[in-house]
């Protein structure tokens, strides 16, 4: 769905799932903020199919509060399909992007549009200096991963980014223009490459209710990370498979030796030691080769990674399910 003109300037999206707990919270420190900027804007809730009363809670505030905008999508599809819903259904000169978990302060986006306006960028990163409210554990494998990218994807990387950031027009009409089947926001707008700048501020705990990135969904975040923006693995297996090369020649070489020095014992040792080294060796390689095809076959099917069964904004009620919408409301998968 194409946006119209419009005049708003602000566009704040946030992608949500069962944060009932934390919605009173957000909209009592969202609405003062952006109140305050003295600029029309339009804040774009995501629902990404909460079981809650997530939806039912957006509903009722926005009976008092205009500027908000509900966007229910039909079935859970992940944050950062979410994401991409709310930045395509966004149609104000700069989008911002945060979380519903307060993590992230709402009274930093203001600063954020002042810094953009003024100095002219695209992008204005919200860059974490203190994260000790997170566990050791949390902080160990947020400095690994940052670490991971920045030697992958380059310097243009900021460390300590994540999903809260401001995007110029422009910079959103670009994201949306890329053909990623599985988004990873936190590299692809680095690459992008358009003027940028940071607003550094302190993460705070989560106001309500639990987090939604647990380990699975971290190690996951990793791999998309990896697999869909770098073919550095492919080259590590490459690498393995010459390694094991040098390796078993090595124990040739050693082999015959004993060999011609008559000192030959049987060798079961050292041959399943070989057998197992040389099978594990493969079956990385071929685990590695199955994950590239495999979202090369995704990508082909261009299914869309999420479906809007209901837009404040265009509809009056959320739209029954017979799927008559699917098909204009589906995302590109940008």
């Amino acid at each position: 769905m194409v946006a119209e003109p419009t005049t708003t300037v602000l566009s704040v999206v946030i992608p949500m799932y069962n944060e009932e707990e934390a919605l009173p919270a957000l909209v009592s420190r969202l609405r003062p903020a952006l109140d305050g900027t003295g600029v029309s804007y339009e804040v774009v809730a995501v629902d990404d199919g909460s079981a809650d009363r997530t939806a039912e809670l957006l509903e009722e505030f926005r009976l008092t509060w205009s500027e908000l905008r509900i966007v229910k999508l039909r079935r859970n599809s992940g944050h950062q399909a979410a994401l991409t819903a709310g930045l395509h259904s966004s149609v104000g000169a700069y989008v911002a992007s945060i979380d519903a978990d307060l993590q992230d302060p709402p009274e930093k986006i203001p600063e954020m549009l002042d810094l953009a306006r003024s100095q002219n960028l695209d992008i204005v990163y919200g860059v974490r200096s203190d994260r000790s409210t997170d566990t050791g554990f949390k902080r160990w494998t947020a400095g690994a991963y940052y670490w991971l990218m920045r030697r992958m994807v380059g310097k243009r990387v900021p460390s300590q980014a994540g999903d809260f950031r401001l995007l110029s027009r422009e910079a959103v009409d670009a994201l949306k223009s890329l053909p990623d089947q599985q988004q990873v926001y936190r590299l692809l707008v680095p690459w992008l490459g358009f003027p940028s700048g940071q607003v550094t501020y302190f993460r705070d705990e989560r106001v309500a209710g639990e987090t939604k990135y647990p380990l699975s969904k971290m190690i996951r975040l990793a791999v998309d990370s990896i697999i869909n923006f770098s073919a550095a693995p492919l080259r590590i297996a490459t690498w393995l498979g010459v390694t094991s090369f040098f390796g078993c020649f090595a124990m040739l070489l050693a082999t015959l030796g004993i060999y011609i020095g008559g000192k030959t014992v049987p060798g079961w040792t050292s041959l399943i030691v070989g057998m197992l080294f040389i099978g594990g060796v493969q079956l990385i390689c071929v685990g590695l080769l199955g994950e590239y095809i495999g979202r090369i076959y995704t990508a082909v099917q261009h299914r869309p990674t999420f479906f809007i069964g209901y837009d404040s904004a265009r509809d009056a009620a959320p739209q029954p399910k017979d799927g008559s919408k699917d098909q204009e409301t589906a995302g590109a998968g940008v």
